[in-house]
């Protein structure tokens, strides 16, 4: 009988350690190297969404967070620590297309869920069943600002100056291209796409170019801010006048620090903007984020919460932690209520959303318009 008890007692406790077993939320974004401060904005939105949200289906939730080192080596082990010792149900990450799709085939290959907040170019996605994002992807991005340079600036020229060795910026410059020169009727209105390196320093050379072309715009999808601060003082010392245009990764405070005055009457897109709070959480989501932080959100900080948010949402609509039950919650995801958004998944794994332009004015980002994926 004491035998039969002592059995018992452990079965039992067996148990209610399994109940109180947490389920692992892993990250993976860059704490160092040239996209930190992108990754360090999306954490201070997964961590407040961490904040708001501790426990799933009964159980803590643990987070957990691997610094990619914005490397792709470094994205790819740190999926791999994250699936095979920390055991993570589901991944987010990460900001910078180009460690994001490094990172994606991992997780596809592992079966193991993983969202991304912000990176927007298609292969993070593209043929991967367990790979997601809560972010609008660069064809869309490409054709909203290029519809902005027609028929908003009355652009008629363009330059592209891409970072050939980033996936995120030969992508969106070559949506980009597609876009303007089927506004503009005119195969020639792109009158040049001119490359640099990851880590290049001086442009003189690509701007001499584009100086002699003279473009209406210059569009400048720079995976690095601030290779693109640095690409438009080093232009505006030359005495260029174009109007620079650029993509979501504009949208960090050292933009502005690194590029100064010569950044000011910029356009970009990004993903959110406090102005026009998109759904009721939005509001309640800013409230918050100013008592934390002390500042407005960014758009990556409301993606990296959106994806925390979503991540919850699948598992209790899942009903389990089990990694392939959350990919299948995560593929019927629709008008689920994010701070950017409206969320539905397509069947890509992609979010389907707006896009904002923001523009630097006296030195901070000012809100411009809204495009709708179907305008």
């Amino acid at each position: 009988m004491k035998r039969i008890l002592v059995l018992a007692s452990v079965l039992l406790m067996g148990f209610i350690l399994f109940a109180v077993e947490p389920i692992v939320i892993g990250v993976f974004e860059p704490m160092t190297g040239p996209y930190a401060a992108g990754g360090q904005l999306t954490m201070e939105g997964i961590n407040l969404a961490a904040e708001q949200v501790t426990e799933v289906l009964g159980r803590p939730i643990e987070l957990v967070l691997v610094d990619n080192k914005s490397e792709k080596v470094e994205a790819s082990n740190a999926v791999s620590r994250l699936i095979q010792f920390n055991k993570a149900s589901v991944i987010i990450g990460s900001y910078g297309s180009a460690v994001a799709i490094p990172g994606s085939e991992v997780a596809n290959a592992a079966g193991v869920p993983m969202i991304g907040c912000s990176p927007t170019n298609p292969l993070v996605t593209l043929g991967k069943p367990y790979a997601f994002r809560v972010c609008f992807i660069d064809p869309f991005q490409g054709s909203v600002m290029a519809k902005f340079a027609v028929n908003e600036l009355g652009a008629k020229t363009a330059v592209i100056i891409q970072d050939i060795a980033s996936d995120y910026s030969v992508g969106l410059s070559h949506y980009f291209q597609n876009s303007f020169k089927a506004l503009t009727g005119d195969n020639k209105s792109i009158s040049g796409v001119i490359s640099y390196q990851t880590g290049d320093q001086d442009f003189t050379a690509q701007l001499a170019y584009a100086q002699g072309k003279n473009p209406d715009v210059i569009f400048i999808p720079a995976a690095s801010y601030g290779e693109a601060a640095l690409i438009i003082k080093q232009a505006r010392e030359l005495g260029i006048e174009s109007q620079f245009l650029g993509g979501d990764t504009w949208e960090v405070p050292e933009f502005l620090q690194v590029g100064g005055a010569a950044v000011e009457g910029s356009y970009f897109s990004t993903h959110f903007d406090v102005s026009v709070a998109p759904t009721p959480k939005a509001a309640e989501f800013i409230e918050a984020f100013k008592a934390k932080y002390g500042v407005e959100p960014s758009a990556f900080s409301a993606l990296g919460y959106d994806a925390f948010m979503l991540a919850v949402d699948a598992i209790k609509r899942a009903g389990s932690a089990v990694p392939e039950d959350i990919k299948n919650a995560l593929s019927e995801t629709v008008a689920f209520e994010g701070v950017t958004g409206y969320i539905t998944i397509d069947e890509n794994g992609d979010a389907i959303k707006d896009a904002i332009v923001r523009k630097v004015e006296n030195g901070v980002f000012k809100f411009v318009s809204v495009v709708k994926p179907a305008e």
